[in-house]
């Protein structure tokens, strides 16, 4: 896993969270073992698009269940969309129920 790039390494668990379940920069972050940086995880999710295997870079949204990253879908309410498909239930750009569909990397997934 070292010779790969982080945002390589952020897609590589992007695309394990399953259909109905979100998680958020920093619990990316905190599993790849870079705790302060769920920014760059953002960066790498609006990077994401420009990949030729798809990530599922909807699934991914801020520590309180926010659609922060909706503005780099094409169309205002994509993500929303995307999301609402997948039995997700959104209201004013956030996420309901958070705590039920949040997927933790860290538990979820073994090295």
């Amino acid at each position: 896993m070292t010779n790969k790039s982080f945002f390589q390494r952020v897609y590589e668990v992007t695309r394990q969270i399953p259909p109905g379940k979100v998680t958020s920069y920093g619990a990316i972050a905190r599993y790849l073992g870079s705790g302060q940086s769920a920014r760059m995880v953002g960066w790498a999710m609006n990077k994401s698009f420009s990949e030729k295997e798809f990530i599922p870079a909807h699934r991914v949204v801020n520590r309180n269940g926010l659609l922060t990253g909706k503005n780099h879908f094409p169309g205002q309410n994509t993500m929303q969309e995307l999301l609402e498909q997948e039995g997700i239930k959104v209201k004013d750009d956030k996420i309901l129920n958070f705590n039920k569909c949040f997927w933790d990397p860290n538990k979820e997934l073994v090295d």
